[in-house]
């Protein structure tokens, strides 16, 4: 097993996985701006729309990222944080970024951050804090709502402890507290430690914390080998803000990688299924477009993003015809 847990601890995870089916938190799910979707709204992931520089994806500036998403027809946008940083440290003005975004339309319903708040390096999780209080008090500038909070810096550890973890995701949302951002504990498919529903439940619910809640992804979820069902035990505000993409039947799941994912509806993942379970927990989540396709990078980033808008509308629409 993936964590470090004598038999004491594991009695008491059994409790845990139990609760995990109960887990009710006090924080406000994201609205649902698009009122033709039952439930959900939309959001677009900014490593969606990159630009292919031969090797890989460069992002974009942070303001083109926002009047892509404006022009494509999203309700949301979910930024990385040090593009962000990069327009702040350009000379760029917090206030300005927050008037473009609210003057399209669009809110900041999550962003992507990378700071190792989970290690157990105590200096270097006492760093990854700091580095999380930062991104947090900047994403406030400009109206930002949540914080991704994925396994940074503990991905190929296999003896990570996750009562510790729960401790440490408790410590993170009481920062988040104090600034007004709340931490989304993400699942990453290809972490030896928390790659799976299971772990990543058992964390929010020993955290003890009211808002701790859980950021999916069906990519991640098929990567890290747990079944779709899950979603199904996981209270649905605890879900605020889901990431929504596709995967093809081949590479394996043993090789599949973050280039491989597809546009909703262009692989074999069952989004009808997955939709409707989410709709059932009385999960009234974003649905935030994110994809790392080299192919999509070479193309015109507003399609990109309109396309990848219709194809989400779309298999909404079938889940619940």
């Amino acid at each position: 097993m993936p964590v470090s847990l004598d038999r004491r601890q594991l009695i008491a995870a059994g409790g845990a996985g139990l609760a995990a089916s109960l887990l009710t938190t006090t924080a406000q799910p994201a609205p649902a701006a698009d009122r033709d979707a039952p439930g959900f709204g939309f959001c677009l992931n900014m490593s969606t729309i990159r630009e292919f520089d031969g090797k890989g994806g460069t992002p974009r500036p942070i303001t083109e990222q926002v009047d892509i998403a404006a022009q494509a027809g999203y309700d949301a946008i979910e930024p990385w944080v040090r593009e962000v940083h990069q327009y702040q440290e350009s000379g760029g003005s917090m206030k300005d970024l927050r008037k473009r975004i609210e003057d399209a339309g669009l809110t900041v319903e999550s962003a992507i951050g990378f700071a190792s708040w989970i290690v157990d390096d105590d200096a270097q999780r006492a760093e990854g804090l700091e580095t999380a209080k930062r991104d947090m008090d900047l994403l406030l500038e400009i109206g930002g709502k949540r914080l991704a909070a994925p396994p940074v810096g503990a991905t190929n550890q296999t003896d990570l402890n996750l009562f510790a973890v729960a401790e440490r995701y408790h410590k993170l949302l009481e920062i988040g507290d104090d600034i007004g951002i709340t931490p989304e504990l993400e699942l990453w498919g290809f972490s030896k430690s928390m790659s799976r529903l299971g772990e990543l439940m058992f964390v929010a619910v020993e955290s003890g914390h009211r808002s701790a809640c859980v950021l999916p992804d069906v990519y991640h979820i098929y990567k890290g080998g747990s079944e779709f069902t899950g979603l199904g035990l996981i209270h649905g505000p605890s879900i605020q803000v889901f990431h929504m993409n596709d995967y093809p039947a081949d590479p394996p799941r043993e090789t599949i990688g973050d280039a491989d994912r597809v546009y909703p509806g262009d692989g074999v993942a069952p989004l009808g299924d997955i939709l409707r379970t989410l709709r059932s927990t009385g999960c009234h989540c974003m649905l935030s477009l994110e994809l790392f396709n080299r192919e999509y990078w070479k193309q015109d980033p507003v399609e990109v993003a309109k396309t990848g808008l219709s194809k989400m509308r779309a298999a909404v629409d079938a889940a619940f015809a």
